[in-house]
Order: structure tokens, then C-alpha cells, then sequence
């Protein structure tokens, strides 16, 4: 009787210790890389959306994640130096390294310190690609590294839409096109063939989501980093009721985050298939007017050759959420 009793507990005890372990396990953080077009900044030099700069003070205020390093793609000196900024202002206590990449998505399969930095952290560790801008860094890697597709877990993307779904933002007064895509359609190709997980979520998902004047009038009341953002989302939202009827701005890059910390807020359509096809180009305001453009589209009418998981929708409760993050911490 006594040896089933000390039995008993035995048992308890690891059972106890292997439930502990599962709990840790489960709460530890999720290691990101953090690939960004970021270029926050004032209209009137546009293009200086300010949604990868909200998105990156979102991933520095959740637990949830953990930034194993920053690459800059498009504009990366600019991109670089911002990144400091807000790194400076929303986590001076880490150490998280920023890297410059690629200017232009005719670089892609040229080497760069970020190029080289990400297939670093890759032979290392496994790693979630968090991709907010051209996919020219991440398809450099892919193209030089081949062997390290099975290091990345998967990569998100702010791209893509389903087929013939028109990006309009506010009342539908201009057509937008989708710019991460086609500033390098031939990197999306090389990223879709190499095998690694793709999520999209882009536009289309982004669209439920709306940060008005009111949305943002508690940065007024905050701290120096609170009354820069505040400066620099002010003057998107006044541009946005010019162009698109409405004063305020769709935050699109804080989706792709979204779907990483908080997928119970988002709609899928799983394991679609995706394709890249020419039609006649329907955005009328943007750099790109030729009169046929490429798109990417996912259908489950559409042969099978790639298949991603494809965000489509944001659920009520997310936008509180993006909100309440973007106040600074207290120093």
C-alpha cells in the first residue's frame, strides 16, 4: 500500500512538472524577423506611410513576440534611421539590430548586410519572416541560400487579394494599387517556388480597420515619443479625407503582425491557391499606370501550383487593440 501511495505522488509530481513545462513552453515568445519598407514621416514627402512605423511600436509592446532583428528595404537610409528613432523611443533597454538592405528590387540575389545578417540568424535559429515591404531581402536569401527555406517557419506578407477584389480605401473615390507586390513581382515568384510557408494579408483584411482623429487624441497627453507619433499620423489622416473621403488612415502592415499575436482576431482562407497573372491595371492614383499590370490573386477556382493561408478579414476588437498599443512606456 505504501510503495502504490509513493507511486501515486511519483507520478503527480512529473505529471505536475511536465504540465509546468508545457505552460512555459507555450508562453514563450515567438522569434520574428522584422523586414520593413518602414518610412513613417510626413505626407509631403511621400511615399512615408506611417503603418510599418505603428506595426514595429506594436511588436515592441507585445510579449508575445520577440524581434530577432530589423532589416530596412526600400528607401533604407531613410528606413534605418527611423527605425533608430522609434527603437530609441519605444525600447531603449534592448538591443535589437537594425540592417540596411536593398534599395531597389532589381538587387535581387545581390548581397547586403541585411541579406547577410537574416541567413545569419537563420543558421542559428528557426525564425517567423514578418514582411511589410518588397520582397527583395527575403528573396535574396532564398536565392543565395536555398538550404535555409526550411529555417524560415513561415513568411508573412502585406500582399494580395482575392480575385478582383478592387483596393478602395474609405468611400471608394480612388483605386489603389497593391505596392509591395508590384515593386518586385519576380522576388514573390522566387519566395512562392522555394517552398516556404506564405501567409498573405494585405489589403483586403486591413480594409475593417480605420484609425480616425479621435483614435489617436490621448498621444496629445503623453510623453515625447507619444506627441512625435501623434505629429506624424495628424497629417496622413487630413491627407486621407482629400483622397479618399474619410479623415483617417488604414494602418495595412499591422495585420500581418496581427496575424502572428492575435490570429483569433482574424478570418482565413486556408491553403488557397495563389496565382500571379496579367490584367488590365485598375488603380488610378500611384506610381504604376501602366495600362496592364500583374497581380496576385488567390482562388480556390485557381490550379493549385502554389497555395497560401490568406488573412481576408479583421474581426471587431482588433482595432482596440492596435490603438492601445501604440502609446509609448513610461521611462
Amino acid at each position: 500500500m505504501r510503495y502504490l501511495t509513493t507511486l501515486f505522488f511519483v507520478i503527480l509530481i512529473i505529471s505536475s512538472c511536465s504540465s509546468y513545462l508545457q505552460a512555459q513552453n507555450q508562453e514563450k515568445p515567438t522569434r520574428i524577423w522584422f523586414d520593413t519598407d518602414i518610412m513613417i514621416g510626413l505626407p509631403e514627402r511621400a511615399p512615408r506611410e506611417v503603418d510599418d512605423g505603428v506595426t514595429l511600436i506594436m511588436a515592441l509592446a507585445l510579449p508575445q513576440i520577440e524581434i530577432a532583428g530589423i532589416s530596412t528595404i526600400t528607401y533604407s537610409d531613410y528606413g534605418y534611421d527611423v527605425t533608430k528613432k522609434i527603437l530609441n523611443y519605444y525600447a531603449p533597454e534592448r538591443d535589437i539590430p537594425v540592417y540596411k538592405g536593398s534599395d531597389s528590387a532589381a538587387d535581387v540575389g545581390v548581397e547586403n548586410d541585411a541579406t547577410q545578417a537574416l541567413a545569419a540568424a537563420l543558421r542559428k535559429e528557426k525564425l517567423v519572416i514578418l514582411a511589410l515591404g518588397p520582397a527583395t531581402n527575403i528573396a535574396t536569401v532564398l536565392k543565395n541560400h536555398p538550404e535555409l527555406a526550411s529555417q524560415m517557419t513561415e513568411i508573412v506578407f502585406c500582399a494580395g487579394r482575392t480575385e478582383n477584389f478592387p483596393f478602395q480605401p474609405g468611400l471608394g473615390l480612388s483605386t489603389v494599387g497593391d505596392y509591395n507586390f508590384e515593386k518586385d513581382v519576380e522576388s514573390f515568384r522566387i519566395i512562392m517556388d522555394s517552398g516556404v510557408k506564405v501567409v498573405l494579408s494585405g489589403f483586403e483584411c486591413s480594409a475593417y480597420l480605420l484609425i480616425g482623429r479621435p483614435d489617436i487624441q490621448f498621444l496629445k497627453n503623453g510623453n515625447e515619443a507619444d506627441l512625435w507619433l501623434y505629429s506624424m499620423l495628424v497629417p496622413w489622416q487630413q491627407r486621407a479625407l482629400k483622397l479618399f473621403g474619410v479623415e483617417g488612415f488604414i494602418p495595412y502592415d499591422v495585420t500581418p503582425l496581427g496575424h502572428i499575436t492575435h490570429p483569433q482576431f482574424f478570418k482565413y482562407y486556408r491553403d488557397i491557391p495563389v496565382v500571379i497573372r496579367d490584367k488590365k491595371n485598375d488603380a488610378t492614383i500611384g506610381q504604376n499606370r501602366a495600362e496592364i499590370k500583374k497581380f496576385l490573386e488567390v482562388s480556390y477556382d485557381f490550379d493549385p501550383k502554389w497555395k497560401v493561408d490568406y488573412a481576408y478579414k479583421t474581426l471587431p476588437g482588433f482595432e482596440e487593440i492596435v490603438i492601445e498599443l501604440m502609446k509609448a512606456p513610461e521611462k
